[in-house]
This record gives structure tokens, C-alpha cells and sequence, in this order.
């Protein structure tokens, strides 16, 4: 008589027992995956080929379970989940690749992002112009100061003059709106970040003829602006192409207002002439202020976008996600995060939304996928196949001791 059956019951039952417990412990841990206990039974080996009773039974293995949590919002940006398959991909100090669906990132000193363990995230970097470099996968590691002024090479208009208006004989005088038809201004930056207001004024001479006056604000100080140049631009009988598409303007310092300005291209291609009123439907200049880093985004594709004071944007990086022919191969690492093996493959890796990979989702996080109630009705369960077993060890010690009893 054997109290094989029994002992290994309560071991197997016990390791199942250890699973739901760590199962409920980890519900409410950000991107924990739930683990299940899979039974064999055991059977020694009979002469002859006949069939044996078996001898008990043993835990083949603890599976990890990757389907996917909920996803909750945090409001806070640095926060990402995966609505789909993947792993985030880290680096720790030394070097180690590890996977995680834990998306509790932070910035550290450095700028790089990291999750709580001080794991660095990798990621696609960007070269000095902002470009991404998609040929390299490094630590990603975001600005933390500000972006450096920029100053205007080009502006560009959109813009209609009213062809109903009556040609103005004689010279301009800027402080006479009776001797121009219609002015409009735009901003532009010195290599600073200074800032610079250049007026056209629009002067019709004849028809389908204007004068176009550049100014910029005064630097004599004779209270008129400095002109810059006068150009001279004509339209078709449609009011369509304009016989002058570029400006190029040099702009004189201001003192200490701002630095001298040279060679700013004035686009004029999109200009027209047509019976309507006078207005101006797009203007743009490529140059900036400098800016402080005020937020960081992060996409459903994982691109990474710097927004600063100066309205300008930048992007920062891109995140890049791995996913395994076999997750349920990962190694557990303890928290929360998995290092590849043999029985996982090699990761394949790529952006958030290609081939299989899920999409990100910032200011969120994915919750454990840990169900609670079926967690403590398979513990009732397991703790009756626990008691179950016991009972059959007491009734085999019954059962011995009558034998012994026996004269």
C-alpha cells in the first residue's frame, strides 16, 4: 500500500493553490498576466505491458496566460498600453533584453524613458533634424530643455486683391490709407528668435497692375517704416498668373531689437486677382522663437511628438514593440517583466500597428487580466481536491492500521 497517490495530490494542489494566490495578489498590478497550473497524471512502468494503477499526479507546468486586460485611463501621458499583441522592449543596466505589457513609464534624469525598475525603453531615435532612423534600435531618449531659435528663410501667402478697386496715381504714404489699397503683415524671427514685423502694402496702378511695398518698423526714427523694396506685379484677364512669384527682402537690424535679416524668400505664387474682397486665406514663415518643452505625446504608433512654447513640434522617437511565436514560452523575471527563451523564439519586432502588433494608447494603462471571480472559485475548488486528497491518505492510514491490527 502506497501513499504516493495522496502526497502528490497535496503537492499538486498546493502549487495550484500557490498560482491562484499569486494570481488574486497581482489583480490590481498594471499589465500582470494571469498563470494557470496544468496537471499530469504519473504511471510506473508494469512488466508485461499491463496496465498499472498510477501513481499519482504532478504539475507539468505554470502557463502564463496573454490575452489581453482592460485598458483604464491615467490622464498621464507617459503612460501607455498595448490594445492588441506585443511587449514593450527594455534594456536593463546591464544590457539584458527584457519584454513587458507594463506601459508605467517616466523620464529620468538623462531624458531617457524608463519604467519603474529604471528599465530604459528602446525604440527608433531621431537624427539632428528630426528625422527619424528607422535602421536602429537604441535607448530612447527624449529632450528635456528647450528648442533653439530658428530664423525665416521663406514666407509664403495666400492671398486675393479685389480687381473692382480704382488705380491710386502718386506715391505711397503709409500713414495714408488713401494712397494703397490694402496692407497685410506677418512675423518673422532674426537668428535669435527676435522678432521681426514685415508689412506689404498693395498699391493698384493700372489694371490687372499693383505695387507691392515690403516695409519693416522703424529703425531711424523718423516715425515711417523702413522700406525694404517695391516690386511691381501684374495678372492675366482671369486674375491668375501673377507676373512675379518671389520676393527676396533684406532686412537691416534694429538695434537691440533684433539682428539683421537677409535673404527671406517671399513666395507670391498664390496670389490672385478676381472680383471678390481682399483677404488672406493662408500665411506661413519657417522660422521660430525659442521655445520650453511643455508636453510630451505619444500615438497610436508609437511616434513620440516634443510640443513646446512656441507652438512648434518635433518628433522625439518612436517606440517599437516584439512580439514571439510562443509568449507563453517567456521567462518570468519577476517585476513584471519576461526575458526570451527557447521555448518563446525570437522576438519579432516592429512599429505598434504592423503585422500583428496592437496600437498604443498614451495616458492609459492596461489593467491585469486576472478574473477574480473565476480565481476564487477554482481556489474552492482546489482547496475541496486539497481536502480530497488528504481524506484518501487518512483512509489509506485506516486501512494500515487494521492490517497491523491483524493476529
Amino acid at each position: 500500500m502506497s501513499f504516493q497517490q495522496g502526497l502528490s495530490g497535496l503537492n499538486a494542489t498546493s502549487k495550484s493553490l500557490e498560482v491562484i494566490g499569486n494570481n488574486i495578489a497581482n489583480a490590481g498590478t498594471y499589465g500582470a498576466k494571469a498563470a494557470r497550473a496544468e496537471f499530469a497524471d504519473l504511471y510506473a512502468r508494469s512488466l508485461g505491458g499491463a496496465n498499472a494503477a498510477g501513481i499519482g499526479v504532478q504539475v507539468a507546468s505554470i502557463a502564463q496566460q496573454f490575452s489581453q486586460g482592460g485598458i483604464v485611463s491615467t490622464n498621464n501621458l507617459m503612460d501607455v498600453a498595448i490594445n492588441g499583441d506585443g511587449f514593450f522592449q527594455m534594456q536593463d543596466t546591464g544590457g539584458q533584453m527584457l519584454y513587458s505589457r507594463n506601459g508605467q513609464f517616466k523620464l529620468d534624469s538623462e531624458g531617457f524613458i524608463v519604467n519603474g525598475a529604471g528599465h530604459r525603453l528602446l525604440g527608433y531615435p531621431v537624427d539632428n533634424v528630426g528625422n527619424l532612423v528607422t535602421q536602429v534600435r537604441s535607448q530612447l531618449q527624449l529632450p528635456t530643455v528647450g528648442i533653439a531659435p530658428k530664423a525665416t528663410e521663406e514666407v509664403k501667402f495666400e492671398m486675393n486683391l479685389d480687381s473692382r478697386k480704382t488705380a491710386v496715381a502718386g506715391a505711397i504714404d503709409y500713414d495714408d490709407p488713401a494712397t494703397y489699397h490694402n496692407a497685410t503683415s506677418v512675423r518673422i524671427y532674426d537668428a535669435k528668435g527676435q522678432p521681426v514685423d514685415v508689412t506689404l502694402y498693395f498699391q493698384k496702378t493700372a489694371t490687372d497692375s499693383w505695387n507691392i511695398y515690403s516695409t519693416a518698423p522703424d529703425i531711424d526714427g523718423d516715425g515711417d517704416p523702413e522700406q525694404l523694396d517695391v516690386s511691381q506685379i501684374t495678372f492675366d484677364s482671369s486674375g491668375l498668373n501673377p507676373s512675379l512669384t518671389e520676393l527676396t527682402l533684406n532686412i537691416p537690424g534694429g538695434g537691440a531689437a533684433y539682428d539683421p535679416i537677409n535673404g527671406v524668400k517671399v513666395d507670391l505664387s498664390q496670389l490672385t486677382q478676381f472680383g471678390g474682397n481682399f483677404g488672406v486665406t493662408d500665411v506661413s514663415q519657417d522660422g521660430y522663437a525659442p521655445g520650453q518643452l511643455t508636453q510630451l505625446t505619444i500615438e497610436e504608433d508609437g511616434i513620440i511628438t516634443a510640443r513646446y512654447s512656441n507652438s512648434m513640434t518635433q518628433t522625439a522617437g518612436q517606440i517599437e514593440l516584439a512580439n514571439f511565436r510562443n509568449p507563453q514560452g517567456l521567462k518570468s523575471m519577476g517585476g513584471n517583466v519576461w526575458a526570451s527563451s527557447y521555448a518563446s523564439g525570437d522576438p519579432v519586432a516592429g512599429v505598434p500597428g504592423s503585422a500583428t502588433l496592437g496600437l498604443l494608447k498614451s495616458g492609459a494603462l492596461e489593467e491585469s487580466n486576472v478574473d477574480m471571480t473565476a480565481e476564487l472559485v477554482n481556489m474552492i475548488t482546489v482547496q475541496r481536491l486539497y481536502q480530497a486528497n488528504a481524506q484518501t491518505i487518512k483512509t489509506q492510514d485506516s486501512v494500515l492500521q487494521t492490517l497491523v491490527s491483524l493476529r
